[in-house]
C-alpha cells in the first residue's frame, strides 16, 4: 500500500512556452539490425504490399504518429555510399557495414524508402555522410533528390522512376561525429570546418534547405560543451539547428533514479541553448540556433555494473539483418519514456525537431517477427497518445508535489506536467516520477474558464500504470502493458487526478 501525496497545480493559458513544431514528433530509421529488413520490409510476409513492406507495420506507424523521420542513420551514414541504394535492386552491391558489423544488401534505398513513407504519412529528413565521405558526395545528394531543373543527376532520378524532386527540406550534416566510435570521427574544429564548407555549398544548390550541425553524443561527452562552442563559432551563419543525442536506462535497480531522467535531458537542452546563445552574443546576432533532439529513447546500452552490453557481431561473421539492440520494455520504462516527451513540450521553444530512436525492432516502440505478427511495445502508448493531442501550443504547468533527493541530479519534483492548447481544446500530461507514493492531483482551471467563459469537461484520458512496473509486452503475450481510463473528473473550475505512483495520464479538456 503506498501513500497518497496532495499535489496541485494550475492551467493559465496566458502561460505559452511556444507553437508546437509537429515535427517533434519525429522518428528514426536506421539501416541497423532488423529495422529495415525484417522490419518494415520483409516481401514474403502474409501482409507484405507489392513492394514487398509489411502493411501491419504501416499501419502501427501510422497509428504511433511520427511526422517525420530521419534516415538513413545514424552511425551506418558515416560509412554509407547513398548511390548504392539506388538503380535496378538486382545491380546494387552488397557491402559491408563497419558501425554494426553487418551486411547490407541495398534492397531499400532512397527510393524505396520514400516510397514507404508515403504510406505512413511521414515526411523524410536525410543524414549526409561526412566520416568518409565530404562537400561534393552531399551535393550529389542533394541534387539527386531536389534539383527540378535537368541535369545528369536528376535525369538518372527519373530513369530510377521519379521525376519529381523528392523536396527533402530538413538535413542532417553527418551523425555523432565527436564520438570515437564513429567512422571518420573528427575533432571539432575539423568537423566545424568541413560542417560550415558543406552547408554554404548546400544554400548555393537549394537556399531553402534547413540545416542540422552535429553536437554531442550525450551530454556525459569529455567534450560536451566545448564541442557545441567550437562547431557553432564554425558554422553559426551556415547552419538552423544543432543535434542533441540522449539515451537513459535504469542501473542497479535504481528505479527512483532512473524516473529522474527528464531532468538531465531538461538540463542537456537548457546547456545548449546556452551555449548556442553565447556563440550568437559574441557574434552580436539576433538569429537563435534550435535543437534537433535527433535521437532519444531509453536504451539499454550498459550492463547492470556500467560496462558496455553486447550489441555486435564479432569475428569474420558479417550476418544479413542480425538481431540487435531488440530492448523490452516495461512499463517502467514507458513512464520515464513519457516524461522525456513531457520534457521536449517543455522546451518546445527551442526543440523544434526531435526523433526517436528507433521505430521497429531497434530500440523501438514497435516489434515484429519474421513471418509472425507485430505489436505495441509500452513506449508505444505515450507516444501516440502524445502526438495526437499535443497540437497548437505548449503551456507551462507548475506542480507542487514534493521532491526526492537524486544522487546525480538532486532535488526533483515528483509530479511534472504539461499542456497544450488549440482551437478544440486542451490536453493535459503528467507524470508520477515517485516509486512509493501516488499523488492525488488538483489542477486550477478557473484561468482556462475565465478565457474560454464556459466550463470544459473530460472527455477523454489516458493512464499507464502497472502495480508490476516490470511488466512488458512480449511475442508471447504481446497485450500484457496497455492504457486504461485515468480516475479524472472536472468539479466547476478543478481538475482532480489521481496519479498512482510510477504511471503517466494523458487528458482532453473541451
Amino acid at each position: 500500500m503506498t501513500s497518497a501525496t496532495a499535489a496541485t497545480a494550475r492551467l493559465d493559458p496566458h502561460d505559452e512556452i511556444a507553437d508546437i513544431d509537429r515535427r517533434l514528433f519525429g522518428g528514426f530509421v536506421e539501416h541497423l539490425g532488423r529495422h529495415i529488413y525484417d522490419g518494415i520490409f520483409e516481401p514474403g510476409h502474409p501482409s507484405a504490399d507489392a513492394d514487398g513492406f509489411r502493411t501491419d507495420v504501416i499501419e502501427l506507424v501510422k497509428e504511433l504518429g511520427v511526422s517525420s523521420i530521419r534516415y538513413p542513420g545514424g552511425n551506418f551514414v558515416s560509412g554509407y555510399r547513398w548511390e548504392d541504394g539506388i538503380g535496378p535492386v538486382a545491380e546494387r552491391p552488397r557491402r559491408l557495414d563497419l558501425a554494426w558489423h553487418s551486411t547490407e544488401t541495398n534492397e531499400v534505398g532512397l527510393h524505396e524508402f520514400q516510397a514507404w513513407l508515403d504510406r505512413v504519412g511521414s515526411d523524410l529528413m536525410l543524414a549526409v555522410n561526412l566520416g568518409t565521405r565530404g562537400t561534393q558526395e552531399a551535393l550529389d545528394l542533394l541534387e539527386y533528390a531536389n534539383a527540378d531543373t535537368r541535369t545528369a543527376r536528376t535525369d538518372q532520378r527519373a530513369e530510377n522512376g521519379r521525376a519529381a524532386p523528392f523536396g527533402v527540406k530538413m538535413w542532417c550534416l553527418g551523425n555523432e561525429m565527436d564520438g570515437p566510435w564513429q567512422i571518420g570521427h573528427k575533432n571539432a574544429d575539423d568537423y566545424g570546418a568541413l560542417a560550415s564548407q558543406t552547408a554554404k555549398a548546400m544554400r548555393m544548390l537549394d537556399p531553402g534547405v534547413e540545416l542540422v550541425v552535429c553536437g554531442s553524443s550525450s551530454r556525459s561527452m569529455p567534450t560536451f560543451g566545448s564541442w557545441e562552442r567550437t562547431v557553432l563559432e564554425h558554422t553559426f551563419d551556415d547552419v538552423d539547428f544543432i543535434s542533441c543525442h540522449s539515451y537513459y536506462q535504469e542501473y542497479d535497480g535504481n528505479a527512483q533514479e532512473f524516473l529522474a531522467s527528464g531532468v538531465d535531458m531538461a538540463r542537456f537542452i537548457e546547456s545548449v541553448v546556452s551555449i548556442a546563445d553565447a556563440v550568437a552574443a559574441t557574434k552580436k546576432s539576433d538569429k537563435r540556433i534550435m535543437i534537433s533532439f535527433d535521437e532519444w529513447n531509453v536504451w539499454y546500452l550498459f550492463n547492470p555494473d556500467g560496462t558496455e552490453s553486447g550489441h555486435e557481431f564479432k569475428g569474420g561473421a558479417w550476418p544479413v539483418a542480425p538481431r540487435l539492440l531488440e530492448d523490452e520494455y516495461h512499463a517502467l520504462d514507458a513512464v520515464v519514456f513519457a516524461d522525456l516527451m513531457i520534457t521536449l513540450l517543455q522546451h518546445a521553444d527551442r526543440v523544434r525537431s526531435a526523433s526517436l530512436a528507433q521505430l521497429v525492432n531497434v530500440i523501438a516502440p514497435i516489434m515484429t517477427e519474421p513471418g509472425g505478427p507485430a505489436w505495441r511495445q509500452t513506449t508505444f502508448f505515450p507516444f501516440s497518445i502524445t502526438s495526437r493531442l499535443a497540437q497548437g501550443r505548449a503551456l507551462r504547468v507548475p506542480v507542487s508535489a514534493g521532491t526526492f533527493t537524486s544522487d546525480k541530479l538532486g532535488e526533483v519534483q515528483a509530479v511534472n506536467a504539461v499542456a497544450t492548447i488549440d482551437d478544440e481544446g486542451v490536453s493535459l500530461f503528467v507524470v508520477n516520477r515517485s516509486t512509493t507514493n501516488a499523488a492525488s492531483l488538483r489542477v486550477d482551471l478557473e484561468p482556462l474558464v475565465r478565457v474560454l467563459g464556459r466550463e470544459v469537461a473530460v472527455v477523454e484520458s489516458h493512464l499507464l500504470h502497472e502495480d508490476d512496473m516490470y511488466a512488458a509486452n512480449t511475442l508471447e503475450d504481446r497485450e500484457r502493458v496497455g492504457v486504461r481510463e485515468a480516475e479524472a473528473s472536472v468539479d466547476g473550475d478543478v481538475l482532480s487526478l489521481t496519479l498512482p505512483a510510477v504511471s503517466w495520464t494523458a487528458v482532453r479538456l473541451a
